[in-house]
Parts: C-alpha cells; sequence; structure tokens
C-alpha cells in the first residue's frame, strides 16, 4: 500500500501543476494581445492634439456622437489681406477719386463681393445693383480702349487710365451712351452706358459688374491683375 502511493501520488501532482500552468500561461498571452503598444499611445495622443489645436470641427462631431451638445456655426473667415503691391496700388488709386460708376449709388450702399464664389472661380468684381437703364458713368478721364459683348459679361466696355497702367471694366450694360466708340476720349463723369443684365446676369437683377485690373507690359484689354474696386471706392 505504501509503495503504491509514493508511485501514484507525484503523478497526480504533476497534472495538477501542469493544468494551473496551462492557465497561467493562457492568461498572460491574452493580455500580452489586449495590451495597449507605444504606437496605440502616440495615435491617441496624436489624435487628442489635432482635435484641441484644430479649427472646431472634430471637437463638434465628438459633440455630437456624445449626444451633449449642439456644434456651434462655424466662424467666418476674414478675408486674405492684400499684397504690399497691390496695398500701393490701391492708394494710389484712391487718390484719383475715381467716380462711382453708377448714378444715384452712396458709397456706403457698396458690397464687397470681391472675393465671392462664381461657380468655380472667384468673382473679383463689385456688383452694384441699381434700377435697369441707370447712367453708368466714367470713373475716370481715360480712353474707351474697346467695346466688346461676350456670353459672360454681356455689353462691356474696356476703358484704360490715362497713363494706360490700370483698366476699368464695366459690364452687363442694357445699352451703351449713343455715338460711344473705340478710342474715344472720355472724362471723369461722362455717361458711357446704362445699367442692364446682358451677359449671364439675372434679368431680375440688373446691376453694373465693375473691375479694375493692372495692366501688364503688352497692354491687352483682356488681362490684367485684379483689384479690389471695394477697397478703392470706399474708405476703411
Amino acid at each position: 500500500m505504501t509503495s503504491d502511493v509514493r508511485h501514484h501520488t507525484p503523478l497526480a501532482f504533476t497534472v495538477a501543476m501542469s493544468f494551473l500552468m496551462g492557465i497561467v500561461t493562457t492568461i498572460a498571452v491574452y493580455s500580452l494581445r489586449n495590451a495597449p503598444t507605444a504606437a496605440d499611445v502616440s495615435e491617441v495622443h496624436a489624435s487628442t492634439a489635432a482635435t484641441a489645436i484644430g479649427d472646431g470641427v472634430d471637437t463638434a462631431g465628438a459633440k455630437d456622437q456624445r449626444g451633449a451638445a449642439t456644434p456651434e456655426p462655424a466662424a467666418t473667415v476674414p478675408p486674405a489681406p492684400v499684397s504690399p503691391t497691390e496695398a500701393g496700388e490701391i492708394v494710389a488709386l484712391r487718390a484719383r477719386d475715381l467716380k462711382l460708376p453708377v448714378e444715384g449709388v452712396d458709397r456706403k450702399d457698396l458690397r464687397n463681393t470681391f472675393a465671392d464664389a462664381r461657380g468655380s472661380r472667384t468673382h473679383e468684381a463689385l456688383d452694384i445693383l441699381a434700377p435697369r437703364g441707370t447712367k453708368v458713368r466714367a470713373v475716370e478721364e481715360g480712353r474707351v480702349q474697346k467695346l466688346f459683348t461676350s456670353k459672360a459679361g454681356g455689353l462691356t466696355i474696356y476703358e484704360f487710365d490715362p497713363t494706360q497702367t490700370f483698366a476699368y471694366y464695366y459690364a452687363h450694360l442694357d445699352r451703351y451712351e449713343d455715338g460711344l466708340r473705340e478710342g474715344q476720349m472720355v472724362k471723369r463723369g461722362d455717361v458711357i452706358g446704362y445699367v442692364g443684365s446682358t451677359g449671364n446676369a439675372s434679368p431680375d437683377a440688373p446691376h453694373l459688374h465693375f473691375a479694375i485690373f493692372r495692366l501688364g507690359p503688352e497692354k491687352q484689354w483682356w488681362k490684367g491683375e485684379p483689384i479690389n474696386p471695394f477697397l478703392v471706392l470706399t474708405e476703411d
């Protein structure tokens, strides 16, 4: 009997220990597989930092997911500052005291539509609303360089300033002033046309599309660097 006990006890103990070791090993492997790695931690920190320094979009999304709050409207993005070159040109043009191109419109009624989107492009002009047939006047003494009809602008006038540095562009005209011709010299305030909605303008919203651009060395009437007329015709 004693001999049987000596031989069977070590076997039972070995089986029990093997079973326990198996359980411990399984738990350890499972824990290692699910523990966060250094990469996981860095990704979490990066995500948190991005949310903290972002523009609020991610934060609003997180609030929606938690149902804790309604996201606030996005802040209005201010227009990009003008370049030093354009700023100098604006100052120079202001010194000329350009006349408002639409009769009866006050400077305080102008709205800055220069940076407005027009489909896939930027407007780069000033829209001045007025009743159809309102007189359009030359903003400065200059030369009528081109009378042109285009699909977008309708009846248009390109006027060069006396130094041929700048071009003034008047578009969507209902008609030209009688007798107006290319090459004609005009004075500040001369009537050159009338407000309309030709081209791609809405018939229900007649207006003058007015643009200013700096001419290149080739003096091409259809091409130049745009300048914001709102900043020229109004005071800060």
